[in-house]
């Protein structure tokens, strides 16, 4: 993790460690985010499923 001097505010959650990172973050590729808080950041998982399920329905409908 590289020391940003200016970090953002976001809440990220990275896939590599499971874990919830905030200021001190990991490489972009390993990241989900920007999240506003940590209780946000704690459900990308399923927040990505989600919003999965929703495009595969959309798809489905549009053909």
């Amino acid at each position: 993790m590289a020391d940003d001097p200016n970090p953002d505010e976001g809440w990220y959650y990275n896939t590599r460690t499971n874990q919830v990172e905030h200021h001190q973050r990991a490489r972009a590729i390993d990241l989900l985010g920007p999240y506003p808080d940590e209780a946000t950041a704690k459900r990308a998982l399923e927040i990505a499923r989600e919003r999965t399920r929703k495009a595969d329905a959309e798809d489905a409908d549009w053909n």
